[in-house]
């Protein structure tokens, strides 16, 4: 018992003298704090150093003003939707007052989608040919005269389904890439440098299956970032039913999935998911928590995926599916707790 208790007392007094000998770089270590990660920032590119940029196209197919619906849809979400995407056709004005504003708003960083149908009215063979460079020079001066702050811009996005075969046509894959050449050129000569590109596919295995669809692909020297509008059914034995990563992966039988498609033969691009959604036929309301959940492990798997932007819509073009995110309301909890991930803080610079 004696000899026990004179190894304890010894044990102790090693052990002590080991906290004196190292004590004070022991106390220091332990109180300096761990340096802060750097901030996820956007370069010049507006692809972010770090994390993954988060966005909304909302209000789909009403008449509602877009502005008012991002902002009520933030509020719903729980996060400032920091891309805001909007659509345009032909000769419309833009970008608009509204949309500048939304750019401008205090406390809400936010960046412009512009979505911009230039052939409308006419033909992708048309705009290759130049036969619309009025329009296209008036869009440059409008930008050049409002909106300094760079700006996401999308043309003729889904191309997909609106090509045609005939050659006379001038909607064949090989016009849409000329058309899309010729228009940023143009856009680039005009002094646009604050113009980040984006070209955005449906990504649809029925359309990568054609012989055609490798045509529609305008150029790496033209491409900014590569998109890609795909949508998910949250009902099981329905159209593409299915998870986050199941909208990337589309692929036509014996092909290639579309996020190994862009990140291997366009390495140097980013991905930017430009429209993407669950959905279930409207009457028949189906928890979206799945689809929802399972969008920060893929991010995860696939770094090239620098942005995210929801389509939120009570009900699609044909008016038959429902893609809100509040649809029901553990579908809203589980998009809200995917909104507050810190994987969105991302800093917009714009200038």
């Amino acid at each position: 018992m004696l000899r026990k208790s004179v190894y304890s007392l010894a044990a102790l007094v090693a052990g002590l003298g080991a906290v004196f000998a190292t004590g004070p770089a022991t106390a220091q270590a332990a109180t300096t704090p761990a340096a802060k990660p750097a901030p996820c920032v956007t370069d010049a590119k507006l692809v972010p150093s770090c994390g993954v940029l988060w966005g909304a196209a909302a209000g789909g197919f009403t008449n509602r003003p877009r502005d008012l619906e991002h902002k009520n849809w933030e509020k719903l979400s729980g996060r400032t939707a920091t891309i805001f995407h909007t659509y345009h056709k032909g000769d419309e004005k833009f970008p608009t007052a509204a949309e500048i504003a939304m750019v401008r708003e205090p406390g809400k960083p936010r960046v412009l989608l512009l979505n911009w149908r230039v052939e409308y009215g006419s033909t992708w063979a048309d705009v290759a040919a130049g036969r619309l460079d009025a329009r296209i020079d008036a869009f440059a001066a409008r930008v050049k005269a409002t909106l300094p702050e760079k700006f996401f811009l999308v043309l003729n996005h889904e191309p997909e389904d609106d090509v045609r075969t005939d050659a006379a046509s001038g909607m064949t894959a090989k016009d849409f890439a000329a058309s899309y050449r010729h228009v940023i050129k143009r856009l680039k000569s005009k002094g646009l440098g604050n113009m980040v590109n984006v070209v955005a596919y449906m990504g649809n295995e029925k359309w990568m299956a054609q012989s055609w669809w490798k045509d529609l692909y305008p150029g790496d020297d033209v491409v900014d970032w590569i998109g890609l509008d795909s949508y998910v059914s949250a009902e099981k034995n329905y159209y593409h039913a299915g998870v986050f990563a199941d909208l990337l992966d589309r692929k036509a039988k014996g092909g290639e999935g579309f996020y190994s498609w862009a990140t291997t033969k366009h390495a140097s691009k980013p991905l930017m998911v430009a429209e993407w959604g669950a959905y279930h036929r409207i009457g028949k309301v189906v928890d979206k928590a799945r689809q929802f959940n399972s969008v920060l492990p893929e991010l995860a798997k696939r770094p090239k995926v620098k942005a995210i932007v929801y389509f939120d819509t009570k009900a699609d073009k044909f008016g038959d599916r429902d893609i809100s995110i509040d649809s029901a309301p553990s579908s809203l909890a589980a998009f809200r707790k995917l909104a507050a991930s810190p994987k969105f803080n991302v800093q917009l610079k714009l200038k």
